[in-house]
């Protein structure tokens, strides 16, 4: 009979000190994924802050102009379309290649598909110019 009492009283000692090891590591784990969590939501801020500071003022071709927004179908004055205001890089904004007489143009902060021939804008991707 000693012995029963005896192993269970030392049951009664181990077993919770072995559920507790058990939720020890959980709580670590939710506290460094916390962690981990805090840092990539820093670097995402400052590489933000980082970009708006890079970010080249738009200046018009023509003086007195003002922006505001176009849609397809719109014609350009040449002096928007022009060499000044080509986009060449098309993979950093994600977009297709134009084709012949085509061409994208910043307008403010947007993107627009161009036909050079007479102006008229055939796409707008509103708020993607960054520089």
């Amino acid at each position: 009979m000693r012995k029963l009492i005896l192993a269970a009283a030392i049951a009664a000692t181990v077993l919770p000190a072995a559920a507790q090891a058990q939720h020890g590591p959980d709580r670590e784990q939710i506290r460094q994924d916390r962690h981990e969590l805090r840092h990539d939501r820093r670097e995402m801020r400052r590489d933000r802050r980082e970009m708006q500071r890079e970010r080249v003022a738009y200046v018009a071709p023509y003086g007195g102009w003002h922006y505001a927004p176009v849609n397809n179908g719109y014609t350009l004055r040449p002096g928007f379309y022009g060499q000044r205001y080509q986009v060449s890089d098309y993979n950093r904004y994600n977009l297709t290649a134009p084709g012949r007489n085509l061409r994208w143009v910043r307008y403010g902060n947007d993107l627009l598909l161009v036909n050079v021939r007479n102006g008229r804008v055939l796409r707008v991707l509103h708020n993607r110019y960054y520089r």
